[in-house]
C-alpha cells in the first residue's frame, strides 16, 4: 500500500505542467461505532495546504500546513445513534482537490449510566436505601412497577445523583421482589433487584388464652418484698454447648432443695435459647423447653420465686442493640418469648420473665432500640394470655449499669396492666475488687474493701473507689429512678469472691464477706432485690453443701434469715 502510494506521488511529481500536485494515502475512512483515530499521509508540492471539515464530530490534526509530506490524524471520540458520514476536502495550491469520505457506524448506546448497587434488601417494617446514579446522559428516569417502592428524586441528568429509595411496610407474611429500572435515551438500562422480607419467623402465639388472674394477684412491689434474697444458677443453663459445658452438673432437685433450706427465697435462671432453636424458623427444641420447665418446677415446688431470662445467648440481642439489627432482633425476641411464655404459662406468680441480661447500650439511639426489644418482649408475653396476662415482667437498664441507666433510660416500656413491671440492674463495683483476675497497666486488683478492712501492710491493694459511700450513692440513684416511682428493682447479679495465695487472706475474706452482706443490706433497705451470682463456689452443685459459709452467713444475716 505504501509502495503504491509512493509510485503515484512520484508520477505526479514528474508532471511538467504548471499545476501543483496533491496526493492522499486514503480517500475513504470508516470508523466503528466506538470511534477512534487513524492517520492519512498527505503529499503536495504546493506552498500551503488545508483541509475543509464540514462536521464537528471529526477532529483533524493538523488542519493546514506548508510541509510537502504530512501525517494527518483523524479522530472520532463520540458515538452516534445513526450511521453518519461526511466528506473532507483537501486543498493544496492549484492542485485538483482530494475528497476523503469519512463514515462512522451506528452505536446502540451513546451514553453510559451506572448505579453503585445491583441489589437492595429492605426490612419488613419499611426502610430507605440510598443509591448513587452516575450518567453522562442529559436526562434519565428511575421507575418500577412495584407500588411499595418510592423514589426521591425520580429523575436526574449528567453527573452523579443520590436517590433515596423507600420501601413501604410489608403488611403480609410473604416476601416481595421488584426490579428497579434506570433509563435514558441512547443509554443502556440499569436494573437493580429489590427484595423485602415478609415474616422472619412464624407466629408462635398459636393458642392464646383468655386472661387468668388466679394466683397472679401480687403487684410487682408486693412480689419484690416476698422475693427478698436471690441466687443465680450461673454458668449452667446458659452455657454455650449445653448445660454441663462449663463444668457444672445438671441442676437437680436436691440442689434446689438446698438453696431453699439455706434461706434463699428466689432463684434467677440465666438461660440460653438460641443454640436450641432452628435458626431458619426460630422454633425452640421441645426437649429444651421441657428441661427448662423441669428446673423451674423444682424451684416452684420449693415455694421459690423464679426469674427466667434470655441470657447472653451468643449475643444475638445483647451485642446487637442497633438500628440496622433492630427489625431482625425484634423478630427473634418475639418468636422466642411467644414460645417460652406459652410453654410456661400455667405457672403462677412465682415465675417472672426477664427480657434480656446485659444489653450493650452506650447512647440515646441505642437506648431507643433497646426499648423496642423490651416492648416486643412485653407484648409477646401478654399476647399469649392466661396467667401471662398478669405475670410480673423484668426489663434491663442499658448494660444493667446504674449510672448509664440513670442517664439514658427515661421511662419504662408500655404495659396493658398496671404495677406488673420491674427494672433490672447489676452490681460488680468496684470491678478491681469483684471480678478483676490480674493486674493491668491501668490499675491493680483490690484485695481489701470497706472502711474497716484496709491493710496497712499492703496499702496498694486497698480499694480506692467504689466503697460504702459510692455504693450508697449509686443505690440511692437507682431507688430514686425506679423504686420511689413504684417500680421495684432487682439487682440481678452481684458478687465479690475470695482470693487465694495473696497477702492477708483473712483480711480479704473479711472484705468479701462484708461486701456481699453490704450489698444485700443496701438493696433490701431501698426496696431492691439482690441476686448473688454463683457458679458453684457458694453451694456445691452436686451435694448442696455450703462451700463458703462466711459469705452465705453475711448475706443471710443482712436479709434477716
Amino acid at each position: 500500500m505504501v509502495l503504491g502510494f509512493t509510485l503515484v506521488a512520484a508520477m505526479i511529481a514528474c508532471n511538467n505542467d504548471n499545476s501543483n500536485t496533491l496526493a492522499v494515502s486514503r480517500n475513504e475512512v470508516k470508523f466503528s461505532s466506538e470511534g477512534g483515530s487513524t492517520d492519512i499521509i498527505l503529499q503536495t508540492d504546493a506552498d500551503q495546504w488545508r483541509i475543509q471539515n464540514p462536521s464537528d464530530w471529526i477532529s483533524i490534526s493538523p488542519t493546514n500546513g506548508t510541509e510537502a509530506s504530512t501525517t494527518i490524524t483523524l479522530t472520532v471520540d463520540s458515538k452516534t445513534p445513526d450511521t453518519r458520514s461526511t466528506t473532507l476536502t483537501v486543498i493544496a495550491g492549484t492542485a485538483q482537490p482530494e475528497d476523503i469520505l469519512v463514515s462512522q457506524a451506528a452505536s446502540e448506546f451513546i451514553y453510559s449510566m451506572s448505579a453503585n448497587f445491583a441489589s437492595l434488601n429492605f426490612k419488613k417494617g419499611g426502610s430507605t436505601a440510598q443509591i448513587a446514579v452516575t450518567a453522562d446522559a442529559p436526562s434519565w428516569e428511575i421507575s418500577t412497577d412495584a407500588d411499595w417502592l418510592q423514589f426521591d428524586p425520580q429523575s436526574g441528568g449528567e453527573g452523579t445523583t443520590t436517590v433515596d429509595i423507600t420501601a413501604l411496610e410489608n403488611p403480609g407474611s410473604d416476601p416481595k421482589t421488584a426490579t428497579i429500572s434506570i433509563t435514558a435515551e441512547y443509554a443502556p438500562t440499569v436494573e437493580i433487584e429489590a427484595s423485602q422480607i415478609g415474616e422472619y419467623y412464624p407466629d408462635y402465639n398459636t393458642s392464646p388464652l383468655p386472661p387468668d388472674e388466679s394466683g397472679m394477684s401480687s403487684t410487682a412491689t408486693e412480689l419484690a418484698v416476698k422475693m427478698a434474697l436471690g441466687i443465680n444458677i450461673g454458668n449452667t443453663l446458659e452455657a454455650t454447648g449445653g448445660e454441663t459445658a462449663w463444668g457444672n452438673p445438671k441442676v437437680n432437685k436436691a440442689y434446689v432443695d438446698a438453696v431453699k433450706n439455706l434461706g434463699f427465697t428466689a432463684i434467677r435462671i440465666p438461660c440460653s435459647w438460641d443454640q436450641y432453636a432452628n435458626l431458619t424458623t426460630g422454633e425452640i427444641q421441645q426437649d429444651w423447653l421441657d428441661r427448662v420447665k423441669t428446673v423451674v418446677q423444682y424451684c416452684i415446688d420449693n415455694d421459690l420465686y423464679v426469674v427466667l431470662n434470655i441470657h447472653w445467648d451468643g449475643g444475638w440481642l445483647e451485642k446487637n442493640v442497633s438500628t440496622n439489627k433492630q427489625e431482625e432482633v425484634n423478630a427473634k425476641q418475639k418468636a422466642y418469648w411467644q414460645q417460652i411464655a406459652t410453654y410456661m404459662r400455667d405457672f403462677d406468680e412465682h415465675l417472672l420473665f426477664a427480657s434480656a441480661n446485659e444489653p450493650s447500650v452506650e447512647d440515646a439511639t441505642q437506648m431507643k432500640v433497646l426499648m423496642s426489644y423490651h416492648q416486643t418482649f412485653i407484648d409477646a408475653v401478654r399476647s399469649t394470655g392466661g396467667k401471662n396476662s398478669y405475670r410480673v415482667l423484668i426489663v434491663q437498664g442499658p448494660s444493667t449499669d446504674i449510672e448509664k441507666t440513670n442517664d439514658l433510660m427515661k421511662s419504662m416500656p408500655e404495659d396493658n396492666v398496671e404495677n406488673k413491671l420491674m427494672a433490672e440492674l447489676h452490681y460488680y463495683t468496684p470491678y478491681q475488687f469483684c471480678l478483676m483476675t490480674e493486674d493491668a497497666d491501668w490499675g491493680k486488683m483490690f484485695y481489701y474493701w470497706g472502711k474497716d478492712n484496709h491493710s496497712t501492710a499492703n496499702p496498694d491493694r486497698n480499694a480506692t473507689w467504689g466503697e460504702e459511700d459510692d455504693l450508697n450513692n449509686l443505690f440511692d440513684m437507682a431507688k430514686a429512678q425506679f423504686v420511689q416511682k413504684g417500680i421495684p428493682v432487682i439487682i440481678g447479679e452481684f458478687g465479690a469472691y475470695k482470693r487465694n495465695n495473696i497477702p492477708e487472706e483473712a483480711l480479704n475474706a473479711a472484705s468479701v464477706e462484708y461486701y456481699n452482706g453490704y450489698v444485700v443490706q443496701a438493696s433490701l433497705s431501698r426496696g431492691m432485690v439482690p441476686f448473688y451470682w454463683d457458679t458453684g463456689g457458694l453451694i456445691n452443685r452436686n451435694t448442696g453443701a455450703v462451700k463458703d459459709q462466711g459469705v452465705l452467713d453475711a448475706m443471710l444475716n443482712e436479709a434477716g434469715n
